[in-house]
């Protein structure tokens, strides 16, 4: 009600032959809304008359779409301030925004200057005029080829509208150039990098719920949409709520974060099972207790793996617990005990453990009943042995 007696003001003293038009019925509703809308920013009263006179010539032989082209240029060239004025301050607030749907679609909105929005619409409806007109050859060669792979046959029955959408969303994601490949692309799974957050119940993801999935602080999206995206994520948070409350309790990730990945590599440097010394860059990433034992993604619950030892620590009846100052405890199968340190700790110890000793004046660690071999080399002395074996007894391979 406020809007429309502010409307009805502006009218009836800004506009009075508009009003008058109006009221004998020689133009509608429609037409004086665009004649307001394009003398509103006319502040000369004798300039907006001369405007009024003019446009309602026009108004009252044409519809309100003809008549609005008409009426903005006739109002840019009786505006006080010279065009490129104003266009520069115009120019100011463009923007990109988007604005939620119903049922997991939304609006992307750009404000640019009109040459250049014009000539988006232009290359995108060329773009997409293309792709239908060769539709027809490559959906017979489609049939001909399904019916010799004995498969069933895809038509493509998009309308325009949506095939210029699918346009513009892969011109934007992938810079592909040409409509034959911006046509046989994928872009949520192909082309999406930003970072966007979506939530995914487990269960639908196991296929035994059918909840929607959430563009975490937008809307709702499609669980298939949902699942493509995840596929491709580079890390998986896992949120653990409250049964009844809904409250987040906890959260952590299967796949370490790449600070995480480079504050492993430099502890590590290689493999951590005892005496290998493959390089990070050629091992796993293992959780020390497993994610299905609900095992932390955080660094003193991962540790690096060659491939060999992966499938070893997993498949055999060797034991591994890691300690917080990233000490992994190997047990053999047989019980015996191998301590491995990570590599930088091996140098200087300030604290050792009550089992060990050191070598005085050196700081290296040594064993009970072991040293440091001679003619092996410094590298070999930061390496610990294995404890000693009791007499008579074969030490066991650790590989």
């Amino acid at each position: 009600m406020q809007r429309q007696l502010s409307d009805a003001v502006v009218l009836t003293e800004r506009f009075p032959a508009a009003w008058a038009a109006l009221a004998a019925g020689d133009v509608s509703r429609a037409h004086v809304r665009v004649i307001v809308e394009a003398g509103q920013p006319i502040d000369d009263d004798e300039a907006r008359a001369v405007f009024e006179e003019a446009v309602l010539e026009v108004a009252r032989r044409e519809t309100p779409g003809r008549l609005r082209p008409a009426v903005r240029l006739l109002a840019a060239r009786l505006h006080p301030l010279p065009f490129a004025e104003r266009h520069a301050v115009a120019a100011k607030g463009r923007s990109v925004w988007v604005r939620d749907l119903d049922d997991g679609m939304a609006e992307l909105i750009a404000t640019l200057p009109a040459h250049l929005a014009h000539g988006i619409r232009d290359r995108l409806d060329r773009y997409a005029r293309r792709v239908i007109d060769g539709r027809r050859g490559a959906s017979d060669d489609a049939a001909v080829e399904a019916m010799l792979l004995d498969e069933p046959t895809v038509h493509d029955i998009r309308g325009i509208d949506e095939v210029r959408a699918d346009v513009f969303a892969d011109l934007l994601l992938t810079g592909h150039a040409t409509p034959e490949v911006s046509n046989a692309s994928i872009p949520e799974t192909h082309a999406i990098v930003a970072h966007v957050q979506i939530s995914v119940p487990v269960l639908t993801v196991l296929g035994a719920d059918t909840t929607p999935a959430e563009l975490t602080g937008h809307a709702p999206i499609d669980t298939a949409t949902a699942l493509r995206l995840a596929g491709t994520a580079t890390g998986w948070d896992r949120v653990l709520t409250h049964p009844v409350t809904g409250t987040v309790v906890a959260v952590d990730r299967y796949r370490p974060s790449d600070q995480l990945k480079r504050a492993l590599r430099v502890r590590d440097e290689h493999c951590r099972f005892p005496g290998c010394r493959i390089p990070v860059r050629r091992c796993d990433i293992d959780h020390t207790t497993a994610r299905e034992h609900d095992g932390p993604t955080e660094l003193t619950n991962l540790a690096h793996l060659c491939r060999r030892h992966h499938t070893l620590k997993h498949h055999s009846a060797w034991r591994v617990r890691q300690t917080p100052d990233g000490v992994l405890h190997w047990t053999s199968p047989t019980g015996r005990h191998y301590p491995d340190r990570p590599a930088r700790t091996l140098v200087f110890v300030p604290d050792p453990d009550p089992g060990l000793t050191t070598d005085s004046g050196s700081g290296l660690d040594t064993y009970p009943g072991t040293g440091p071999d001679p003619g092996t080399g410094p590298d070999a002395a930061r390496r610990p042995g294995p404890p000693a074996s009791p007499p008579g007894h074969r030490p066991e391979p650790p590989f």
